[in-house]
């Protein structure tokens, strides 16, 4: 199975996208994704199908170019008349004589009065338009797949037709070459209007995706083991070669430090420009800049692999879904070309046998009917605003990976906050442990108690001296393992060289983690669930072996500063706030209570979050905002998921939204831009609708001459595209 993925351009409209989509799955590709906005095109090829074929039989046969470094052998000379804008400049200046000839008829002039003269004139616009349009057409009714380009070449054509017949007969009255040249010229300038508002609408995402070469400080190291500097590309480095980052510099590929501090401006992923302290151990994002301080670090990522490579590509990804909005229009599109062809034959047949027209009258019409109507409209509404609306996230550093949850914060009313690593900061500090024995026995016997007080260590029950320093081995040992905010704190805390080799370790969701030794000894850390003989179940963790408990630790947070006016904000948009946490309840209380949240339920396993998640949303639309691996099921289940880009894998993947600022400042933004997104796209409908609704009628009545369509039709994507810039400004709380 390969998959491959192309760049794909003259598309416009979801129209051409779906014209795309329908040749490749009746090709054999499987799960074929097309982007009409950034052009991208991604398939799988079961066969082993040669794309070259594919390229040139199919998606270059329907008037689009493949473009691809992998397709060495498609053409990359540059060929005559090959842009829209060329081919406007070329029919121009014949469309023009044609048309002045035309009007000067109608004041009594008649230089152009010869029809095989006006023939002539017009024959270079029609081959023009008909090598494009026509073979465009034609290849896509073959295909079962008709588009717009067929409506353009049955107007040009019906007209040219007409006129030829005229210039045969030597009837004047049946000349309409300037409404050929026309249709062809004005069509031609309307697809280079959509291409540059389409270019326009994804400039944001293209600053994102633009490949920046820098150089890079590399260090390297003689036989003599001196250290040696040079410059070399950021496009040549690899994972672990040594760089030296200096203050003013821009991080060349994701890194970590090994030695040194700074404090690094990461406005190219979080939107913030504030910069934040990176000490030893920290991650460095290839992108962002030093701003004061010089660190040597080793490569972790480079090209396809790096944090930016894997946003831009979930954001491609997420420019390609459709939200439910979309669907109608999408139906409506598939059948647009068949009922606009229908509905000019109408015109013809109503306006000559019932409202007694000329033929020639009647023709007009039709092609009327045909060059203005606008399937592109409904196409382009949807993926335009979303565009643009990435666009704008993407620079305040809110990543959208599902596009249906810009539909859905409209219906929202209540939202779900975890506590750990989201309300609150997530910078953990040990406050208080104490190495400490108790026997637990089995149910309905009482526990023994050994108490050690301020002493450095006691005997256990199993007879081995117990430490602070082994207590804190065996804690780091295990903690080291987990993705949990807290153990990253503690092994952070606690990090020792000497630790326990596992014979095998494990991380329970919403229990802690697991661990067998060499000897065959159990160890077990987590809260007070982890052992139901626990009486006191006042701390955060508890530390157990075996059948004994050897100590428990308490840990200090504190909430996030922006936390109160997040609150405040789904307070005064009436969204109910909810607290879902696995911590205590009286824990969980305190940080309820400061904020003013609503609802608070704590105690909760992964499983107990997952059945209260679906619970909520089967009352209404729910949000649910999480970071750690035990938040990865509920997240799935929400309605709407977010999560901070500090969070692990499992929960980023499971969201539909990712803070990449590491707080949830940008939240009330993200919910907002969703919400003027979804309306930009309502509005962009609306208008295409009532467009085609308005136009097509006023066309089959003779209120517009085909010249006239053709202009309105590109006209009215242009009208979209500027519609959905406006999200670019709009004011966002």
């Amino acid at each position: 199975m390969e998959t491959i993925n192309w760049k794909v351009q003259g598309m416009t409209c979801s129209n051409c996208a779906l014209s795309v989509n329908k040749v490749l799955s009746k090709q054999g590709m499987q799960k074929v994704q097309v982007n009409a906005i950034t052009g991208e095109v991604i398939f799988d090829n079961p066969e082993a199908i040669s794309a070259l074929d594919i390229a040139k039989k199919n998606i270059s046969d329907l008037g689009y170019k493949v473009v691809d470094e992998t397709l060495g052998s498609l053409p990359e000379k540059k060929k005559f008349l090959e842009s829209y804008l060329d081919k406007f400049w070329f029919c121009l200046p014949f469309t023009l004589v044609l048309m002045v000839g035309h009007w000067a008829m109608s004041f009594g002039f008649h230089f152009l009065h010869n029809a095989w003269l006006q023939m002539a004139i017009c024959l270079p616009v029609f081959v023009v338009g008909m090598n494009f349009f026509g073979r465009s057409a034609y290849k896509s009714l073959t295909k079962g797949i008709p588009n717009m380009n067929v409506l353009i070449a049955l107007g040009a054509s019906a007209a040219f037709v007409y006129s030829l017949i005229g210039t045969i007969s030597g009837d004047m009255n049946k000349i309409f070459y300037e409404t050929a040249a026309s249709i062809i010229t004005i069509v031609f300038f309307g697809n280079w209007m959509e291409d540059y508002s389409v270019e326009k609408t994804e400039k944001a995402i293209q600053k994102m995706t633009k490949v920046q070469k820098v150089m890079a400080n590399m260090i390297a190291y003689d036989d003599a083991h001196n250290e040696n500097i040079f410059p070399v590309e950021n496009t040549h480095l690899k994972v672990g070669d040594l760089i030296l980052i200096k203050t003013g510099e821009q991080v060349p590929m994701d890194c970590k430090i090994l030695s040194g501090e700074a404090e690094v401006n990461e406005a190219i992923i979080s939107g913030e420009s504030a910069p934040l302290l990176k000490k030893q151990g920290d991650i460095l994002i290839g992108g962002s800049v030093l701003a004061n301080g010089t660190v040597k670090c080793y490569v972790t990522a480079t090209g396809k692999d790096t944090v930016m490579n894997g946003i831009v590509t979930m954001m491609k990804q997420a420019q390609g879904q459709k939200p439910p909005v979309q669907l109608l229009a999408d139906k409506i599109s598939a059948i647009f070309v068949p009922l606009v062809v229908s509905i000019a034959l109408l015109t013809i047949g109503i306006n000559f046998f019932f409202m007694h027209n000329s033929f020639e009258e009647s023709l007009m019409r039709s092609i009327a009917v045909l060059v203005i109507s606008c399937p592109c409209a409904m196409g382009l509404a949807t993926p335009a605003a979303i565009a643009v609306g990435l666009g704008r996230a993407a620079k305040h550093g809110i990543l959208y990976t599902q596009t249906e949850s810009m539909e859905l914060f409209a219906q929202i009313k209540q939202i779900v906050f975890d506590k750990t690593g989201t309300l609150t900061t997530g910078h953990f500090r040990i406050s208080e442990f104490q190495v400490t024995c108790y026997q637990l026995q089995e149910s309905g016997n009482e526990n023994r108690e050994s108490e050690i007080g301020n002493r450095e260590s006691l005997v256990d029950v199993s007879g081995q001296e117990l430490s602070t320093s082994d207590f804190q081995k065996i804690v780091y040992s295990l903690e080291k393992f987990s993705n949990h905010p807290i153990a990253k704190s503690i092994a952070k805390e606690w990090k020792t060289a000497e630790v326990i080799k596992w014979k095998k370790i494990e991380e329970i969701k919403g229990l802690g983690m697991k661990a067998t030794d060499k000897e065959g000894n159990n160890y077990m850390i987590g809260s007070a669930k982890i052992d139901e003989s626990i009486i006191d179940k006042s701390h955060h963790l508890y530390v157990k072996k075996n059948d004994t408990l050897i100590g428990w630790i308490d840990i200090a947070d504190e909430i996030r500063e922006e936390a109160k006016a997040v609150i405040a904000f789904c307070k005064q948009e009436g969204i109910k706030t909810i607290l879902l946490s696995g911590d205590n309840l009286a824990k969980c209380k305190v940080v309820g209570e400061a904020l003013g949240i609503d609802e608070i339920i704590a105690e909760q396993r992964p499983q107990q979050k997952l059945d209260a998640i679906e619970k909520l949303c089967k009352t209404t639309p729910t949000v649910m905002v999480g970071d750690g691996i035990n938040d990865a099921p509920a997240l799935a289940k929400a309605t709407i998921s977010i999560s901070l880009s500090s969070a692990s894998q499992l929960a980023i993947q499971s969201a539909s939204v990712v803070l990449m600022n590491n707080g949830l400042q940008k939240l009330p933004m993200a919910m907002q831009l969703g919400r003027h997104t979804y309306n930009t796209v309502k509005g962009n409908l609306f208008w295409a609708f009532f467009y085609n609704i308005i136009a097509i009628p006023f066309a089959a009545f003779g209120l517009f001459t085909p010249t006239a369509g053709a202009l309105l039709m590109g006209c009215s994507d242009v009208v979209l595209a500027i519609n959905s810039l406006r999200l670019n400004w709009k004011r966002v709380r």
